[in-house]
């Protein structure tokens, strides 16, 4: 008993160790499960496959998500912010959802300039993950330590949001051109790539111009690569908002990491249709600014109250969704009404 109690008492950034190794653990048999048994062997994923699984993974988050409203309300588990947990959690998730859609046509462009057949990317996107887990956990970690030592810096992530919200809305979108990304041209430039794929392998033994066995890399593990260094890239609109809404690490970084493990199922029903998503940019773009807004009210006037927070996102991030295809309907209809 005494070694539970000790066990229990332990704490890692703030939290009690047994709540971010219960979590691990959740991660940790999701991906087995996905990866051993749901897709041992590589295949092609279907819509509706897709579909059935993010539900699954979104279940998982919001039984996950009602199990820290649980604990923290019933455990007496207050978040270092004053912050309600479970509000603050959902608030995160749903943030990270929405903006992950954006993820999607990136990742497809990143698919389709390798080739990648459709029966190796979820194999890719799974492995992806594990990447994640552990960047985003640096960058959140890192993030939580500034703004404990330095708090101003709320503002700086606040004006950032703000910046990057009226970017959205005024700057046109433009298709990214994947043979002049300097990435991949460094990787090219600096690896050993085969010049084409070896099934679901990422490192393969081949030898060179002088006759030697030496490792190659595969198309597979370029892509991969690049898709989780472009994750990084978000992360870096994704990880100050959620900041905004509360600075406890915990809820961070699950909030984070249960939006990104359901966005690899969706990935292949979304890639299908993400052209009919145009329009909810823009309505990330007014979170992007409320959430930026919100930090400076909660600093200068007073806190502003979570519950309000969590329905006014998800107020803009439904509208969005709705009115993008909605639009999206009606001008595919006037176009093939167009002869």
């Amino acid at each position: 008993m005494e070694m539970i109690g000790a066990w229990t008492a332990v704490e890692w950034i703030g939290k009690p160790l047994w709540m971010w190794a219960g979590f691990l653990g959740i991660v940790a048999t999701l991906l087995a499960f996905d990866l051993g048994i749901l897709h041992r062997k590589d295949r092609e994923m279907g819509i509706a496959e897709s579909l059935w699984l993010s539900a699954f993974y979104i279940g998982i988050a919001v039984l996950f998500g009602g199990g820290i409203w649980w604990a923290y309300e019933v455990g007496q588990i207050v978040t270092s912010d004053g912050v309600h947990a479970g509000v603050a959690y959902f608030t995160g998730y749903f943030i990270e959802k929405a903006l992950s859609i954006d993820n999607v046509f990136v990742i497809s462009l990143i698919f389709g300039y390798f080739a990648i057949p459709r029966q190796y990317q979820y194999r890719a996107l799974v492995w992806g993950i594990v990447a994640v887990i552990v960047l985003r956990g640096v960058m959140i970690a890192a993030g939580a330590a500034v703004v404990r030592e330095h708090d101003w810096v709320l503002y700086v992530f606040g004006a950032f949001l703000i910046a990057t919200g009226i970017k959205m809305l005024m700057v046109p979108e433009t298709q990214p051109d994947m043979a002049a990304n300097p990435l991949i041209r460094f990787l090219k430039r600096h690896m050993r790539v085969s010049d084409r794929l070896h099934g679901e392998a990422f490192l393969v033994r081949q030898p060179d111009q002088n006759g030697r066995m030496v490792l190659w890399a595969t198309p597979l593990l370029l892509a991969l690569v690049v898709i989780n260094v472009a994750d990084i890239v978000f992360a870096v609109d994704s990880v100050p908002a959620i900041f905004a809404i509360t600075t406890d690490t915990f809820v961070v970084y699950t909030a984070n990491i249960m939006a990104i493990l359901g966005l690899r199922a969706l990935y292949f029903a979304l890639a299908a249709m993400v052209h009919r998503f145009h329009y909810l940019k823009y309505a990330l773009a007014m979170v992007l600014v409320f959430i930026g807004l919100k930090i400076f009210w909660n600093q200068l006037v007073g806190k502003f109250p979570a519950e309000w927070s969590l329905g006014v996102t998800l107020a803009m991030i439904l509208a969005g969704i709705g009115y993008s295809l909605w639009k999206t309907r009606a001008e595919e209809a006037a176009a093939a009404r167009t002869p």
